[in-house]
């Protein structure tokens, strides 16, 4: 009979064999565990916000559609590759948030358990981190056109002028709300010119889509600080908070919601009348935001948690069908209704 030191160490059988495969499954867990917080950083959970693309992307090609004689030559593949090359730059953004937030976020209740105030991450290899996925972002759009990789540099810009020393827009009252809310309108463009590189978006819709990304962050600010409770733990996690307070920043909400709407109406006239028959549910949208916003923990202080209200998400499906729908739509009637003449889809600016 053998002993156990002449079975065979290679057999399947055998301990030694077990412990070294336990050994790589640890390993590979404790490779994995070593990455989660420079992935988790990188927030690409946050990625379906570059979702405001599509109203870029959906316009471009309306605007080919009726001006058939301009070269199209961009398709699916291309529009995939810039959405890739737009969330690396994004990230690079979060990455940088995370690192310059983490003194701050300490006196978060929520916050400070993420990966850089809780001490685990290396920031040596979160500045790398931050570096390399804006190279390869801006690298990305580089080889999609010029006027997307300048957007892509400008979505990459306000990412330091809103987290950066001494600029770091994020702690101006209002003027936090509105330079991180500048990313909507570069997103705009950035669907844009994923399309076509010869034209831009018309202004009107830029700036009104600039607003609505106002009326969010403003949401945000409201429902974090509602949740916060206290204006002395407040004003310590976010300086701005020091000048806001409740009716201040629901003010501010009504303000850019207004703003928004003003803007939009000009683009409706200008360019397509059938789409103020939308407007019902476009002011319907604001107002169920404005009501998620005000319930207790609103998801609203963390978009990415938005999909768990599926009313307010099966009501933004409606609204964007019926808005698709009213762009491939004629009704004359609505002109001679309106005193608006009928003229074609205008010729946009060239670049």
């Amino acid at each position: 009979m053998r002993s156990p030191e002449d079975v065979d160490a290679s057999s399947p059988g055998s301990d030694r064999s077990g412990a070294t495969a336990r050994g790589d499954g640890v390993a590979g867990r404790g490779v994995l565990a070593a990455l989660g917080p420079y992935v988790a950083i990188a927030r690409p959970d946050h990625w379906f916000k570059n979702v405001f693309m599509a109203l870029g992307v959906v316009l471009a090609y309306f605007y080919q559609l009726n001006h058939p004689e301009l070269p199209f030559r961009h398709g699916l593949l291309q529009v995939a590759w810039g959405l890739m090359a737009v969330c690396l730059v994004a990230s690079s953004n979060y990455v940088i948030n995370e690192i310059l937030d983490a003194p701050t976020d300490g006196n978060h209740p929520v916050k400070r358990h993420r990966p850089v105030p809780a001490g685990r991450v290396d920031l040596r290899v979160a500045y790398g981190e931050w570096l390399l996925l804006a190279v390869l972002g801006l690298g990305m759009a580089a080889a999609l056109n010029w006027p997307f990789f300048f957007s892509a540099l400008a979505l990459w810009g306000m990412g330091l002028v809103y987290n950066v020393p001494p600029l770091r827009a994020k702690e101006v009252p209002y003027v936090d709300v509105l330079s991180e809310s500048v990313n909507n309108p570069l997103r705009l463009m950035l669907g844009w010119f994923a399309v076509t590189a010869s034209q831009v978006p018309p202004v009107s819709l830029t700036i009104s889509y600039w607003m609505i990304g106002a009326f969010f962050m403003a949401s945000k600010r409201f429902a974090e600080y509602r949740s916060i409770a206290e204006p002395a733990t407040a004003g310590a996690y976010r300086s701005s908070f020091r000048h806001y307070d409740e009716g201040r920043l629901i003010q501010s909400m009504f303000f850019y919601a207004t703003a928004s709407a003003l803007f939009l109406g000009v683009f409706i006239i200008r360019y397509h009348l059938e789409l103020i028959l939308g407007i019902p549910l476009v002011a319907g949208f604001f107002s169920y935001y404005m009501r998620v916003t005000l319930k207790p923990d609103s998801p609203a202080q963390s978009p990415e948690r938005l999909y768990r209200e599926r009313g307010l998400m099966v009501y933004l499906v409606v609204c964007v069908a019926a808005l698709l729908l009213l762009m491939f739509v004629r009704i004359d009637l609505l002109y001679e209704l309106f005193n608006v003449p009928s003229p074609e889809v205008p010729t946009l600016w060239r670049i």
